[in-house]
Protein backbone atom coordinates (compact mmCIF):
# COMPACT_ATOMS: atom_id res chain seq x y z
CA UNK A 1 0.00 0.00 0.00
CA UNK A 2 1.77 3.44 -0.78
CA UNK A 3 1.76 5.88 1.70
CA UNK A 4 -0.30 8.76 1.91
CA UNK A 5 2.49 10.92 3.57
CA UNK A 6 3.96 11.36 0.17
CA UNK A 7 1.15 13.28 -1.22
CA UNK A 8 0.19 15.15 2.00
CA UNK A 9 3.90 16.46 2.17
CA UNK A 10 3.23 17.43 -1.55
CA UNK A 11 -0.14 19.46 -0.44
CA UNK A 12 2.02 20.95 2.42
CA UNK A 13 4.74 22.50 0.28
CA UNK A 14 2.29 23.33 -2.63
CA UNK A 15 0.22 25.36 -0.04
CA UNK A 16 3.79 26.85 1.69
CA UNK A 17 4.94 28.11 -1.22
CA UNK A 18 1.19 29.28 -2.19
CA UNK A 19 1.42 31.09 1.58
CA UNK A 20 4.76 32.20 0.73
CA UNK A 21 3.93 33.94 -2.07
CA UNK A 22 0.70 35.48 -0.97
CA UNK A 23 2.52 37.06 2.22
CA UNK A 24 5.25 38.43 0.02
CA UNK A 25 3.21 39.91 -2.61
CA UNK A 26 -0.21 40.74 -1.01
CA UNK A 27 0.39 40.93 2.94
CA UNK A 28 3.59 42.77 2.90
CA UNK A 29 2.19 45.95 2.54
CA UNK A 30 -0.76 45.44 4.44
CA UNK A 31 0.70 43.59 7.92
CA UNK A 32 2.66 45.01 10.71
CA UNK A 33 6.52 43.76 10.86
CA UNK A 34 5.38 41.82 13.87
CA UNK A 35 2.78 40.32 11.99
CA UNK A 36 4.94 39.85 8.80
CA UNK A 37 7.49 37.95 11.25
CA UNK A 38 4.47 36.09 12.25
CA UNK A 39 3.67 35.05 8.83
CA UNK A 40 6.77 33.94 7.49
CA UNK A 41 7.48 31.54 10.74
CA UNK A 42 4.01 29.79 9.74
CA UNK A 43 5.23 29.22 6.14
CA UNK A 44 8.88 27.86 7.67
CA UNK A 45 7.62 25.49 9.77
CA UNK A 46 5.29 24.31 7.21
CA UNK A 47 7.96 24.45 4.36
CA UNK A 48 9.96 22.48 6.70
CA UNK A 49 7.43 19.62 7.87
CA UNK A 50 6.60 19.21 4.68
CA UNK A 51 9.94 17.89 4.11
CA UNK A 52 9.97 16.03 6.92
CA UNK A 53 7.16 14.42 5.84
CA UNK A 54 8.35 13.57 2.54
CA UNK A 55 11.27 12.14 4.10
CA UNK A 56 9.09 9.25 6.24
CA UNK A 57 6.97 8.31 2.62
CA UNK A 58 10.24 7.13 1.70
CA UNK A 59 11.01 5.10 4.78
CA UNK A 60 9.84 1.94 4.88
CA UNK A 61 6.88 1.81 6.60
CA UNK A 62 5.82 1.37 10.55
CA UNK A 63 3.46 2.74 13.79
CA UNK A 64 5.77 4.85 14.50
CA UNK A 65 6.17 6.59 11.12
CA UNK A 66 2.59 6.58 10.36
CA UNK A 67 1.88 8.09 14.19
CA UNK A 68 4.79 10.70 13.35
CA UNK A 69 3.28 11.55 9.78
CA UNK A 70 -0.11 12.33 11.14
CA UNK A 71 1.54 14.36 14.12
CA UNK A 72 3.34 16.42 11.34
CA UNK A 73 0.11 17.05 9.34
CA UNK A 74 -1.79 18.25 12.67
CA UNK A 75 1.52 20.02 13.66
CA UNK A 76 1.29 21.97 10.54
CA UNK A 77 -2.49 22.61 10.53
CA UNK A 78 -2.10 23.70 14.11
CA UNK A 79 0.68 25.39 14.16
CA UNK A 80 1.11 27.53 11.12
CA UNK A 81 -2.55 27.23 10.56
CA UNK A 82 -2.92 29.35 13.64
CA UNK A 83 -0.31 31.58 13.02
CA UNK A 84 -1.70 32.75 9.06
CA UNK A 85 -5.06 33.37 10.62
CA UNK A 86 -3.38 35.54 13.86
CA UNK A 87 -1.59 37.55 11.37
CA UNK A 88 -4.19 37.64 9.22
CA UNK A 89 -7.27 38.02 11.05
CA UNK A 90 -4.93 39.86 13.86
CA UNK A 91 -6.66 38.03 16.76
CA UNK A 92 -4.92 37.43 19.84
CA UNK A 93 -6.62 34.10 21.17
CA UNK A 94 -5.34 32.24 18.05
CA UNK A 95 -2.05 32.36 19.64
CA UNK A 96 -2.75 29.31 22.48
CA UNK A 97 -3.53 27.03 19.46
CA UNK A 98 0.02 27.20 18.31
CA UNK A 99 1.64 25.57 21.19
CA UNK A 100 -0.67 22.38 20.53
CA UNK A 101 0.98 22.46 17.20
CA UNK A 102 4.34 22.84 17.86
CA UNK A 103 4.11 19.89 20.56
CA UNK A 104 2.31 17.79 17.34
CA UNK A 105 5.76 18.50 15.60
CA UNK A 106 7.96 17.25 18.78
CA UNK A 107 5.80 14.13 19.31
CA UNK A 108 6.79 13.46 15.58
CA UNK A 109 10.38 14.19 16.09
CA UNK A 110 10.86 12.33 18.61
CA UNK A 111 8.86 9.21 17.21
CA UNK A 112 11.49 9.77 14.44
CA UNK A 113 14.18 9.69 16.25
CA UNK A 114 12.92 6.31 18.59
CA UNK A 115 12.36 4.76 15.00
CA UNK A 116 15.90 5.49 13.71
CA UNK A 117 17.60 5.11 17.01
CA UNK A 118 19.99 1.72 16.32
CA UNK A 119 18.87 -1.49 18.29
CA UNK A 120 20.39 -4.16 18.95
Amino acid sequence: MRSPFLFLAAIAGFTGVTMGAFGAHALKAVLSEHLMDVYKTAVSYQMWHALALGLIALLPASRRLHWAGYLLVTGIVLFSGSLYLLAILDIGWLGMITPLGGLSFLLAWGLLAYEAFPKK
